[in-house]
């Protein structure tokens, strides 16, 4: 990595008076998919034809309107999944299908038998117009690329002409010059007005003009700028669609795509999750709901992107990975113990103040939206904190943890995930509470109980308690006690037995399942004779028997602490 004076680096257009940083999306491109051509050229298997006709289905149902379909002049098996699409009557009516030719005669007008009996159809015509491609592969000047474009836009015309004439169907042309990054600006905007007058582009019937970044080469920013400046110097620039197809050889396919939409854009060429050569194309899952988060809708379907990418991972044999915005398996989880403590408070937040507004840390958009759950946005391992433990609990389980408790069992769940070294099932945080509280095993059942509410002379109550505790399962023994209420009264009875010096502090109470079904869940937090703070949870469908239990569980976890 010591040879970079090999390369050359890029070299942008000096513009200053560029507008496009100042600009927002505000309503969403349109959407052609390639996933059926670009995407299935560059699989390891391709797509046969059945799962072609999924896929075109799939597409179809996202919401997707114009489907590049494939190479119908240049591959059998291409030509085979058009004729399949138009013969067997797939095609919606609002859905326009998409055929690529290079701008060679013997390809375009095999393209056009191809087509025969498709109702609306871009024929997407293309020569590569960069300098290195000219120097290397074409060996000519910009004059004879020029003129490649421009006869294969004068034959698409006249072919394109007596096809609708003959059939009534709706035909529109796209031109790409390839390579477009690669391609002197001044020379981009030559061939495309020319292409634009072959074709004889108006207003009315617009060329969809495709500047593709055919290997990305420069910053987003960078393109942005080449985009606004071919727009500002494109004659007759209302009678163009301005479209872009950007590749992912820098990572940046999707800041190249959303700085194109700001700098002039208005269409844009991908596919799922970014399949496609090399490094990829433009993903229209994240552009798509990146829109979405910004309150601008796309277009797109994507509420069950669970579905969608199970279905492309079976036809495409590749894999979305964990950490793809949006669809990946992680990426609506939180480890982290101060990340799952503030989406742990959003969820607190959202719910008291009934917001119509998603407004929950660290998650820029509602799981749900996306067809995903709650779940496991929150999952547990050793790094996880206080609050992920409660959280689970709360949404998988329904217990509702007092937030002085969060710590207090967040450290009984941190120490069991550093014991196994692996993350941990909710199912497992479970078995750690209940070992912790519902089931802890100490030295003193509580057998049996009566409360009495007595009213002194002042007209003010209190309870009396009376109560049969087993110790280390030996003999029960008689208690009482009095106290401002039950679990003050059963603190206080508790001083017979030798346990003086425990205080009641605090108490929280909810109910678990519902119907017949529910249970009271008791928090209790005592203060023990040495100054510790200790909680108890009591269980039963009896919530004064719930509350007592607790206070038992926590004297017997303070005890058994030591």
């Amino acid at each position: 990595m010591k040879n970079n004076d090999k390369y050359i680096p890029f070299q942008p257009i000096q513009k200053r008076d560029r507008r496009w940083p100042g600009k927002q999306i505000a309503q969403p491109p349109i959407w052609c998919s390639v996933d059926l051509r670009d995407g299935n050229q560059a699989l390891v298997n391709p797509m046969n034809l059945e799962e072609k006709l999924e896929m075109f289905t799939l597409l179809c149902g996202i919401g997707v309107k114009e489907i590049e379909v494939g190479f119908p002049s240049a591959s059998e098996t291409e030509y085979e999944i058009l004729r399949a699409l138009i013969d067997g009557g797939h095609i919606p009516e609002d859905v326009t299908i998409q055929v690529l030719v290079q701008a060679r005669e013997h390809l375009i007008r095999k393209t056009f038998e191809a087509i025969d009996g498709a109702k609306n159809v871009i024929v997407h015509f293309y020569n590569s117009t960069s300098t290195l491609q000219r120097k290397v592969v074409f060996k000519t000047d910009m004059q004879g690329i020029v003129n490649i474009a421009v006869e294969g836009a004068k034959l698409i015309k006249q072919l394109g002409d007596e096809y609708t004439a003959r059939t009534g169907a709706c035909l529109r042309y796209e031109y790409s010059p390839e390579s477009y990054m690669g391609t002197e600006p001044e020379n981009a905007v030559w061939v495309c007005r020319e292409v634009m007058n072959a074709l004889g582009a108006t207003r009315e019937h617009p060329v969809i003009l495709n500047l593709p970044s055919t290997v990305e080469s420069c910053l987003p920013n960078q393109f942005a700028d080449l985009v606004e400046d071919f727009c500002d110097r494109l004659p007759g620039r209302d009678a163009a669609i301005i479209s872009l197809h950007p590749h992912n050889d820098r990572g940046t396919a999707t800041a190249t795509a959303e700085l194109g939409l700001l700098a002039g854009a208005q269409r844009l060429e991908g596919t799922l999750f970014g399949n496609g050569e090399r490094t990829g194309n433009l993903d229209f899952v994240t552009v798509g709901l990146n829109m979405y988060t910004q309150a601008v809708d796309p277009g797109l379907d994507f509420s069950d992107i669970g579905r969608i990418r199970a279905f492309y991972e079976r036809v495409t044999k590749l894999r979305v990975p964990e950490r793809h915005p949006y669809a990946g398996d992680l990426v609506f989880t939180a480890f982290s113990g101060s990340h799952q403590d503030a989406i742990n408070k959003g969820h607190a937040w959202m719910k008291a103040h009934g917001g119509a507004q998603w407004e929950i840390p660290y998650l820029p958009i509602d799981p749900a939206d996306v067809g995903r759950q709650y779940e496991p946005v929150v999952r547990i391992n050793s790094q996880s904190g206080k609050g992920g433990a409660a959280f689970v609990m709360e949404q998988t389980f329904g217990y509702r943890l007092p937030k002085a408790m969060h710590a207090e069992f967040g450290a009984a769940v941190k120490a069991y995930c550093d014991n196994v070294g692996r993350e941990i099932s909710p199912e497992e945080v479970m078995a750690i509470f209940r070992r912790e509280y519902t089931d802890v095993q100490g030295l003193y059942t509580l057998v049996s109980y009566k409360l009495t509410e007595i009213d002194d002379e002042e007209d003010e109550s209190h309870v009396h308690f009376e109560g049969k505790v087993r110790r280390n399962g030996g003999p029960a023994a008689e208690i009482s006690g009095d106290g401002n209420g039950p679990i003050n009264a059963a603190c206080n009875a508790l001083n017979l037995l030798g346990l003086e010096g425990y205080r009641f502090v605090d108490y929280a109470e909810h109910a678990v399942g519902s119907g017949a079904d529910a249970k009271g869940v008791a928090y209790i937090q005592v203060q023990a004779p040495d100054g510790r703070m200790c909680h108890g949870v009591g269980l039963s469908h009896n919530i004064n028997t719930a509350a007592l239990r607790g206070v038992v569980c926590a004297v017997n976890r303070h005890l058994r602490c030591g």
